[in-house]
């Protein structure tokens, strides 16, 4: 078995509507040794995509460096699945699961790849080290210094200046926990010299990687451990339930990320509804259905508590027995044990409550659905539907065809979404195998895609304002070029309308 390390660089945070501009990774033993030299790959935006502003401005992209020396999303991806692919890899990286993972599915979705297989077939599997490093702190933080940050309020960026806290200090009280890659690296005098480089970065999750090895090797080993689906299900039983302690980014700084739950109930997909034991499900009891649910699904902001969520087995969620609980780590997580079997004893001795929030969680999660606005652009419809065995044979016939194979290629696909990602594709990729048709359908998506804007980009016009706003408010040179160059690439892609 091997790590693969790697981290992307995006045009923006919307995985389905923006791209990957930079990926990067590195290959190491499992013991974090470097293996062979890392990769490092520009990836061509194309001329659909208006990158957000703030995302350039931070990683120093532009448009037109992927164009001058990336590869297309095709090319990308043959170098990805000979170079990333090997068996028994451990695809690991830092908050991948929720945000570089996405963005590589929807790669392989527009490019006619499976978006799962590559991390489960030949024995590879995937690793997530933001919840590990969260874990750790809050149940076995010593040998490794934690930095602390201002807290965030409504409207503020998450970037701010490293802080580390010193008894006495009359600020302390504003800070909270935090655990950004690039403030782990400095307080801990890692390596990271450029951070939002993707190759940077992977460089410092490494380094964070053995720093937690070398100081909780027991922990590092048993997250490690349970970063498959099966591993978790054996410990998260709806079954047999049993309470465990669990480490996600939707519990609250103020304990560290971490509280004990029980599963209560199954939920879509194959997830687990749990409970928070850190809350008293007494005065719960009382509400009525709307109420009850209102406050079970919907986190309260002032005092970060989420009594009810969904765990899913296959995302490499932080869970650890009870057991490892000791009084360290009940001051770290500001719950000690006799409160959670206080918690717990009164769960269980409500008559009918924990079905009941098995039932009212499946007409919370209808709702939520049915609300959901239906997207028709098969660029955003990656989960409308796993694609049928005849299909993935064809998918397989355009991956592997050239620009002339594709300018003659007729294939009957089942799956509508299909038949309209084949002409995207091409454009993408292989514009001059487009025939006269074809082009004219590109021409009329890109058109309207620029002009009215979609989910995750904005519409040209409102993205002139955002850039003018920008430029009002950046004044130093690097940010000014930048944005002369975001304004160049929307006045390049600008759709050339008939007088």
């Amino acid at each position: 078995m091997t790590f693969y390390f790697y981290d992307l660089e995006t045009s923006g945070i919307n995985a389905r509507a923006q791209r990957i501009m930079q990926f990067a990774g590195q290959r190491t033993d499992m013991d974090l040794n470097p293996i062979g030299e890392p990769d490092n790959w520009l990836v061509q935006l194309t001329d659909e995509v208006l990158p957000d502003p703030e995302a350039v401005l931070i990683t120093g992209i532009t448009p037109q460096k992927t164009k001058e020396e990336g590869y297309t999303e095709a090319q990308f991806l043959e170098l990805f699945f000979d170079k990333v692919c090997q068996p028994d890899t451990v695809i690991t990286g830092y908050n991948s699961v929720r945000f570089d993972d996405e963005f590589m599915r929807n790669t392989l979705w527009r490019n006619f790849y499976d978006a799962y297989e590559w991390q489960w077939q030949d024995g590879r599997s995937r690793w997530d080290l933001l919840d590990v490093v969260r874990m750790v702190r809050a149940l076995r933080p010593e040998g490794v210094e934690w930095p602390f940050a201002p807290a965030r309020r409504k409207g503020m960026s998450e970037h701010g200046s490293i802080v580390a806290p010193k008894d006495g200090d009359e600020d302390t009280a504003s800070l909270v926990p935090s655990n950004r890659l690039e403030l782990l690296t400095q307080l801990n005098k890692l390596e990271h010299s450029n951070a939002h480089d993707a190759l940077s970065d992977v460089y410092a999750t490494i380094a964070v990687a053995k720093l937690l090895k070398e100081n909780q090797p027991k922990m590092f080993d048993y997250l490690l451990s349970m970063r498959g689906k099966k591993a978790v299900l054996d410990l998260v039983s709806v079954d047999d339930p049993k309470p465990f302690l669990y480490t996600s980014g939707r519990y609250g700084n103020t304990w560290n990320k971490t509280t004990a739950v029980i599963p209560v109930a199954s939920a879509e997909h194959g997830s687990v509804l749990i409970y928070d034991l850190r809350v008293d499900p007494t005065p719960y009891a009382k509400l009525d259905d709307e109420a009850l649910s209102q406050a079970l699904f919907t986190r309260d902001q002032e005092t970060e508590i989420l009594p009810v969520k969904v765990l899913k087995p296959n995302a490499c969620p932080a869970v650890a027995p009870l057991g490892v609980l000791d009084d360290k780590a009940e001051k770290n997580i500001q719950l000690t044990t006799s409160e959670i079997a206080s918690n717990y004893n009164k769960l269980s001795s409500i008559v009918g409550f924990i079905e009941r929030i098995g039932q009212l969680y499946e007409s919370y999660s209808s709702a939520r659905r049915s609300g959901y606005d239906t997207n028709t652009d098969p660029d955003f419809q990656l989960y409308d539907g796993f694609v049928d065995g005849g299909d993935k044979q064809k998918q397989r016939v355009v991956r592997v065809a050239d620009a002339n194979t594709l300018a003659d290629l007729s294939l009957d696909f089942s799956d509508p979404r299909l038949i309209a990602l084949l002409t995207r594709y091409k454009a993408r990729n292989f514009s001059n195998s487009l025939t006269s048709d074809e082009r004219e359908s590109w021409e009329s998506y890109r058109a309207d895609r620029i002009t009215r804007g979609v989910p995750g980009q904005i519409a040209i016009g409102l993205y002139g304002q955002k850039l003018a706003e920008l430029g009002e408010q950046k004044t130093d040179d690097t940010s000014r070029f930048l944005l002369q160059e975001l304004e160049l690439w929307a006045q390049n892609i600008l759709p050339i309308t008939e007088s």
